[in-house]
């Protein structure tokens, strides 16, 4: 299935009808929200006094219920453990996700659908990143892994996901998209971070130690609100989109955040630091992880640059949005490479060497 006839198009009128006719509710105000290959709905049903999000998961995941059954499955344990995330909204049958068979204007299709309770706030993205609170995206980061490590689920092997793109492990598979830069000088880069991945990486990998991870925590999927304790900054209100879930390592997701944080600040090679440290309040790295974050870092913008383009073939339509983290991530991936990893790691590991001695 391809991936342009895989991402739902409902039209608002059949969102409505679907939420009418599975959770019996009277919207008074729908409007489509952004979203990379799935379809997302806000809604609000005065009478109740609700507000939720209408998420229609795209064809070729909607195929792997058990997978969607245990992503909605960890937005409630993690709520249970004090991470702020969504929840699903039972049908009137009681059920958390129910597979409807939908007309998009390309034939029918089966779509996952589900509603969520909407989760206001402002995404980190639209804030000035301080210290602190980058400190504490470092620190949410970990405690969701490990929390997740204490997880039980029936159906927990389906995030062993061997082909699924956005895994760190499967950064390889970018080979096969790599055409979709030709032409564009950074694609050397890129090619030298894959060759990279295979020699530095994988021989490390044993050592990593593995966990689940969120995969996605990035600017646009973390929202804040102002912390009024202390002045002008914010604090986390909510982690979104487990869509990316799946068996990792800690250093992966650790890698991922640092990525996604660089892409609004003015000075990206900072980020590194305090998200790290952050992240080493709760979960500090071994010496085999921390010589890899680098290039982690780069590989994860290499997954960003190289799927932005594809997709943006696939979804012209929609190109504003796939392309929100290519547009910068392109500079930020040449200057990390430009600097080489000693000069990166001198600002990121500065007094903190000793920590990596100690585990």
């Amino acid at each position: 299935m391809s991936g342009k006839v895989s991402k739902p198009h409902l039209s608002e009128v059949q969102a409505l009808e679907v939420v009418r006719r599975l959770y019996g509710l009277e919207v008074s105000t729908v409007r489509p929200l952004p979203s990379y290959d799935d379809q997302n709905f806000y809604m609000a049903a005065p009478g109740v006094g609700g507000e939720y999000l209408l998420k229609v998961t795209n064809a070729k995941d909607s195929k792997d219920t058990a997978l969607v059954g245990v992503q909605t499955h960890t937005m409630r344990f993690l709520r249970e453990h004090g991470i702020p995330t969504q929840t699903a909204v039972p049908t009137v049958e009681g059920e958390l996700m129910s597979l409807q068979e939908i007309d998009c204007g390309f034939g029918c299709q089966k779509y996952l659908v589900r509603l969520l309770n909407y989760l206001p706030g402002t995404t980190i993205s639209k804030v000035p990143a301080s210290p602190q609170l980058l400190y504490e995206v470092g620190k949410m980061a970990a405690r969701i892994d490990k929390f997740l490590l204490e997880m039980d689920h029936p159906h927990l092997s389906a995030l062993q996901r061997d082909t699924f793109i956005w895994n760190l492990s499967n950064v390889p598979i970018l080979e096969g998209y790599i055409h979709n830069m030709d032409g564009d000088p950074l694609q050397e880069v890129v090619k030298a971070v894959l060759k990279e991945f295979k020699t530095s990486v994988l021989p490390n990998r044993p050592v990593f130690r593995k966990c689940i991870n969120h995969g996605d925590l990035s600017d646009l999927n973390i929202l804040v609100e102002p912390d009024e304790s202390s002045g002008d900054d914010h604090r986390i209100s909510a982690v979104l989109d487990f869509g990316n879930l799946s068996s990792g390592y800690y250093v992966y997701e650790l890698a991922i955040s640092i990525m996604y944080m660089m892409i609004e600040h003015p000075d990206p090679v900072a980020v590194g630091r305090p998200v790290m440290e952050g992240w080493e309040s709760v979960v500090p790295l071994n010496r085999e992880e921390r010589d890899c974050l680098y290039l982690l870092v780069l590989c994860r913008f290499c997954q960003s640059l190289v799927m932005a383009r594809h997709m943006v073939k696939l979804h012209p339509e929609n190109e504003e949005y796939l392309m929100i983290t290519s547009r910068k991530g392109i500079h930020i991936l040449r200057r990390l490479w430009d600097l080489g990893k000693v000069a990166v790691e001198r600002v990121w590991f500065q007094n903190g060497q000793a920590k990596a001695e100690c585990v």
